[in-house]
């Protein structure tokens, strides 16, 4: 096999605008309000959290430009932790995202694919082992599936890479707008808009268990405390957005091309995700009966959608029984999709941490269509692991809470290298600066503390997996140095 040793420059401005859009957009906007709806309960809280989601994630891609106009080289952000605090915080953080992040959001999304599936398959909800507790679906081996289709298809050069990313964007993006168009059409008709954001500060926190609903009213700071636990739920339906600088060595000229698109795709996805929302609101009360029948979408309301699809019982309203299964099938490409773009840009990381002597040696070999294919292997094996191990909920919670703790360190790391590289080359600024990285370090500080008081099993085996992390790096060392 001929191996390159260099990546093939093939991306421009569209294509990096539509991996990040593209690789934002997955399963989670489709999903996550009807979790949000049971958190915190009024119609205004659930916005607020979507707009802080976008505050955040646009400020931090804001500041990353720098940093990418800095070191535009393969690996990312990785490549800027280490030049800010060393080798062993960037090996901390690309063992991270081996383990949990990456692997992990890959494995979530996976999940989802298979989760809508299941409208067309029913059987695949069905169990193919059961020991005790635990339980292997079928859906569970089809996330695994698509996960190893997409890496073969990553496999033969980002040029096929870029075309399946942009043809399956756009498919979103058309789902979306879809979305969107007719469902603000079709819901402001009627009065359940109105009748959302009649009580629209009412906070309450609502479980079921057996059928059985408990709600318990939030005031003070138990609505802060909630909001900050449930935009969990947001902040993964818009993370990823990095993911184009780990790929920024086969970017046309990427000291522009990197902030533009991080700006560009982030913005998109905003705007996109906030007008969905007013879409779900539109169309559907937020409160139901989580014993309504299967069916009846109106009746399970945007708390009780079945599963959590709230995408397709939104469809459903809009084109009838025939719209849960188009809503379905789009937001199974667009599942696909996201996961295509998060393939694709993951082993181009680890391909970066082995050319450092942090990962295995042969991660750092190019195939003959220049691409890390081992790196992608070792990606593909570890996520269809993790598709086994949990459910959708803790998958996304310790995947981004670990990622949260890295865009701190990160945003922190442009204050050090301005003060320790005042003179460094620096085509694009971060915005705002100190003030907007200030507040974003400040505000994901405070929502990180939240999400280990209320969730200490899922963060905290995520804390425990970045330290692990530590003892680890020291061990390699010191093999390699003997």
């Amino acid at each position: 096999m001929e191996n390159k040793t260099e990546f093939k420059k093939e991306l421009g401005l569209l294509n990096a605008t539509s991996l990040v859009a593209g690789s934002m957009i997955g399963s989670g906007i489709f999903i996550v309000t009807s979790i949000m709806a049971r958190d915190i309960g009024g119609a205004g809280w659930i916005l607020l959290a979507w707009i802080l989601t976008g505050f955040l994630t646009l400020a931090a891609a804001l500041s990353y430009g720098e940093l990418a106009g800095m070191m535009p080289k393969a690996g990312g952000q990785y490549v800027y932790i280490q030049r800010a605090y060393g080798k062993m915080m960037s090996f901390l953080y690309g063992w991270t995202v081996f383990t949990v992040v990456q692997t992990g959001v890959i494995a979530a999304v996976a999940v989802a694919f298979a989760k809508y599936t299941a409208i067309f398959f029913p059987t695949l909800s069905e169990n193919v082992l059961e020991i005790g507790t635990y339980k292997i679906q079928y859906q569970q081996l089809l996330a695994i599936l698509s996960i190893v289709i997409l890496t073969i298809i990553n496999n033969q050069g980002v040029k096929t890479g870029k075309n399946l990313q942009f043809i399956f964007t756009a498919a979103k993006l058309f789902a979306l707008f879809a979305l969107i168009v007719f469902g603000l059409y079709v819901g402001l008709q009627s009065d359940t808009l109105a009748s959302n954001f009649t009580d629209m500060w009412a906070a309450s926190k609502t479980t079921v268990v057996d059928g059985k609903i408990t709600t318990e009213v939030l005031t003070g700071f138990a609505i802060i405390g909630m909001l900050g636990f449930t935009m969990i739920n947001s902040l993964f339906s818009s993370d990823a957005w990095n993911n184009i600088t780990f790929i920024a060595g086969e970017i046309k000229e990427p000291q522009k091309n990197i902030p533009k698109s991080l700006f560009l795709g982030t913005l998109i996805v905003t705007i996109i995700y906030l007008l969905a929302n007013l879409a779900y609101f539109s169309l559907l009360p937020l409160d139901g009966n989580p014993l309504a029948n299967a069916n009846d979408f109106l009746g399970q309301g945007i708390k009780y959608a079945n599963e959590d699809r709230l995408g397709a019982s939104a469809a459903s309203v809009i084109f009838g029984a025939v719209g849960v299964n188009i809503m379905a099938g789009l937001i199974m490409i667009s599942t696909f999709g996201c996961n295509s773009g998060l393939i694709l840009a993951g082993g181009r990381l680890f391909y970066a941490m082995s050319k450092d002597g942090l990962f295995f040696k042969s991660a750092g070999e190019l195939n003959k269509n220049q691409v890390p294919e081992k790196a992608l292997w070792m990606q593909c094996i570890w996520a269809s692991i993790l598709c086994l191990s949990g459910k959708y909920g803790d998958l996304l919670t310790y995947a981004t809470f670990a990622n949260l703790l890295f865009y701190i360190l990160t945003i922190y790391g442009i204050f050090i290298l301005r003060k320790r590289e005042p003179d460094a080359h620096r085509p694009y600024k971060a915005f705002g600066y100190p003030f907007v990285p200030i507040l974003y370090i400040l505000l994901i500080s405070i929502i990180s503390i939240i999400l280990l008081i209320y969730d200490t099993k899922n963060t905290g085996l995520g804390l425990f997996i970045v330290l692990l992390g530590i003892p680890i790096y020291y061990f390699t060392q010191n093999k390699l140095n003997r």
